[in-house]
Order: structure tokens, then C-alpha cells, then sequence
């Protein structure tokens, strides 16, 4: 491990992960910050990044690359989306410039792609992710791969020859949180209940007609017996298979087409239970460190322009 040589954040609506790193890109050191965008006035952010993450480092001096929300109308500036088809190169000269102690500072702009109903789909973040993981591996740029992004706006991506194509974006984790809070299924129970989450899965079906299915979760419990604390297990079972169903028919892809995951562990691994009960072959690989590795991949190109 060699000394900082760029600080690269990941700025999301509710929280900022920040990393410096080396010359070949390896993780000098890592801190978060409660400094999600959708809690700051506007103009805030570049000032608590200069008062506050720079110096958490002693990175006043050095570059900096940031991704997410950061780059939207909630955050520093709004880092124009770049359009589908897109690849690394495409995003590394988009890249939005800011101030910044004086120091080459670029937000990675976001990604829109033709959409549903005649509205485009946008993304923030993700999209540095998934170029983070086709940096990591060369071969990985070949051919077609689906990539899965789950969270509280999952993103399905159809990426061909390391490019992304198109992709579609489903609310299930607002969903969620949503119907837990403001719905006749609200619950403060924690949604760890296996076998509860396991029913949802089978009763999400093929994912059509989800209004009438979202209801069994109330069903069965005022009138089948079963325990209010499992359902939220329950309901997040019913929503995530039910993505998993009807999403990927949106772009075309196929009932058996391997998928990537690719994101928070936890999350994955409950993609993972709804993708295996359909036979989906699939395999999962962490976000943080694909961050990491697209916002390196992204500042190794836009700095040498």
C-alpha cells in the first residue's frame, strides 16, 4: 500500500462513504459521514466537503472523484446524465468539474436510458459500480451479462461488450419501507424471518397482479392465523421475487439468463434465495469494492484528458 493519491466518495441521499487511495488504486483509508445529500441546504455540500471530508484525511491537496447523488439538483452540482450506450471512456468524459481547495476536483455524471411508458429511466451512482466490476476483470468486457443491483431503487442492467445498453429500475425497496410504515401491513418487527420470507417468495408468483398478492400479507394473518411480526419477512419476500419474475422480462431478457449481483451483501443474498427458487444461475460480488474500483478506473481516465 503507497501513500494517498485521490480521494474518491460515493455521496448518497442518506449517507457518504469516502476512501483515499494509492497510486494503483489500492485503499489507503475509509470513513463515512452522515452527510447525505437529502439533509443538506443547497450550497451545503461543497462546503462541508472542504470543511469537513477533506480534512478528515489531510486531503486538501490531493484530487478528488465523487459519484451519486452528490451529482443531482439535491447535491454540489447537477453533473448532466450521459446517455445509453455507454462505457467507461463515454462517463470518464463527462465528468463534471467542481472547486475544491483549489485541487482537480470531477462528479461522475448519471446515466438515463429509454425507459417504460414512454419515460426515461435515470440512475446515480450505480452506474460507477458496474464499471467499476467490468474494470476488475477484462474479460468481463466481452459479451452479454445482466447485472442486478438491489436497493431501494434496484437497477437491472443489460451491459454487451462492456457497455450499458439499457436498464430498468424497480421502487421495491421504497416499496417496502412505504407499506412497513404508512399501510394496513406497517410493523416494527425486524424482517429476519426466514421461513416467513420464503412464503413470500412463493406467493409473488410470476409478478403480475402484485396489488392483489400484496394483500395476502394482511390475508393471512387476520385470517389464516399466521404471526403479525412475520410480515415483514413476509412482504419483502412477496416484493423481491415478484422483481425478480417480471423485471428482467422488460429488457428482453431471458427466464434462464445468468445474473450478477452486485451491491450490499445482505441485500444480495436475498436476490439470491428469489434468483435460486426460479433456477437463475447467479453469482454476487461486493459493491463497495466495485465502487472503489469504477471511481479509480473513471479518475484514471478523466485525469489524463
Amino acid at each position: 500500500m503507497g501513500k494517498p493519491a485521490l480521494l474518491a466518495c460515493d455521496w448518497g441521499t442518506t449517507n457518504l462513504r469516502a476512501w483515499t487511495l494509492d497510486a494503483d488504486g489500492q485503499v489507503v483509508a475509509h470513513k463515512e459521514f452522515d452527510l447525505g445529500v437529502s439533509r443538506l441546504a443547497p450550497g451545503e455540500a461543497a462546503k462541508r466537503f472542504e470543511a469537513e471530508v477533506q480534512p478528515a484525511f489531510g486531503a486538501q491537496g490531493l484530487p478528488a472523484i465523487l459519484c451519486g447523488m452528490v451529482g443531482s439538483n439535491l447535491g454540489w452540482t447537477v453533473a448532466p446524465y450521459a446517455d445509453c450506450p455507454v462505457g467507461l471512456d463515454e462517463l470518464a468524459a463527462c465528468l463534471a468539474p467542481v472547486e475544491a481547495h483549489g485541487a482537480w476536483a470531477r462528479i461522475v455524471p448519471g446515466v438515463r436510458s429509454q425507459g417504460l411508458a414512454g419515460a426515461p429511466d435515470v440512475m446515480r451512482g450505480e452506474e460507477t459500480q458496474l464499471m467499476g466490476w467490468l474494470a476488475e476483470h477484462p474479460d468481463r468486457r466481452s459479451g452479454r451479462r445482466v447485472i442486478c443491483h438491489p436497493g431501494t431503487h434496484a437497477k437491472w442492467m443489460l451491459v454487451e461488450d462492456g457497455r450499458l445498453v439499457r436498464f430498468v429500475t424497480a421502487m421495491t425497496g421504497e416499496l417496502f419501507a412505504v407499506l412497513g410504515k404508512h399501510s394496513v401491513l406497517k410493523s416494527e418487527a425486524p424482517a429476519n424471518d426466514i421461513p416467513a420470507f420464503e412464503m413470500g417468495l412463493v406467493a409473488a408468483g410470476e409478478g403480475d397482479a402484485l396489488a392483489a398478492r400484496l394483500f395476502t400479507a394482511r390475508s393471512r394473518v387476520v385470517g389464516g392465523g399466521a404471526s403479525a411480526e412475520s410480515t415483514p419477512s413476509y412482504l419483502s419476500g412477496l416484493l423481491i421475487a415478484a422483481e425478480v419474475a417480471a423485471v428482467p422480462r422488460l429488457l428482453g431478457i431471458a427466464a434462464h439468463e445468468p445474473v450478477v449481483l452486485l451491491g450490499d451483501e445482505r441485500l444480495c443474498s436475498l436476490y439470491s434465495r428469489a434468483l435460486a427458487r426460479r433456477g437463475v444461475a447467479h453469482e454476487t460480488f461486493d459493491g463497495e469494492a466495485a465502487a472503489v474500483a469504477g471511481l479509480f478506473a473513471l479518475y484514471s481516465l478523466g485525469a489524463a484528458r
